[in-house]
């Protein structure tokens, strides 16, 4: 495996978690509402356990709004009873065949879980990432020991690998404090 393709599988890998971490904290609610509260609830619908966003409209029509418009209006009460369960922090009310959820502004108390949740999300994903920095450290050792490429070439791949992980490490930095900021709003 060339030097270039190790590297580019690396910053890959590394990629999925940047964005599995941009998805873990699009659900955690900041001061506005978003679809992404709500999309990923598992519903009980006819026997089967189905995410929300599968049977029903989700939209935002006012910044502190959720409206959820099934497709089906029998789903209605399992939505209603799934989003109960789910720590959104607001309560359901059903309006004929719509669900409205209306988001309270945050309290200090509230924010604070919020932001300790970032928090524990964004080191869930670095460790992800030290996990794959291991994992290609000892691809690069592999490389080295089977003779494949020189010391000096393993010295280098290894400060790439450093360098990346830092990018990487910062782009999770960056996010963290975007998503503290909305939260603080």
């Amino acid at each position: 495996m060339s030097d270039q393709t190790l590297l580019n599988e690396f910053r890959i890998e590394l990629n999925k978690v940047v964005d599995y971490f941009k998805k873990e904290i699009q659900k955690i609610r900041s001061g506005l509402a978003t679809p992404a509260l709500v999309e990923n609830v598992p519903v009980e619908y006819y026997g089967t356990k189905t995410l929300l966003k599968q049977i029903a409209a989700i939209s935002c029509p006012e910044p502190r709004q959720i409206v959820i418009q099934p497709w089906d209006k029998n789903a209605i009460e399992a939505i209603v009873k799934s989003l109960s369960q789910e720590n959104i922090g607001a309560m359901p009310v059903v309006d004929k065949e719509i669900i409205r959820i209306n988001l309270p502004p945050l309290t200090e108390e509230f924010r604070k879980s919020l932001i300790s949740q970032v928090s524990r999300k964004k080191e869930e994903a670095r460790e992800v990432i030290r996990k794959w920095r291991d994992e290609f450290i000892k691809k690069i050792q592999k490389q080295f020991q089977e003779k494949e490429i020189s010391e000096d070439e393993k010295f280098k791949l290894k400060e790439e690998i450093e360098k990346i992980v830092e990018e990487f490490n910062k782009t999770l930095d960056e996010l963290e404090e975007k998503k503290k900021k909305e939260i603080l709003q």
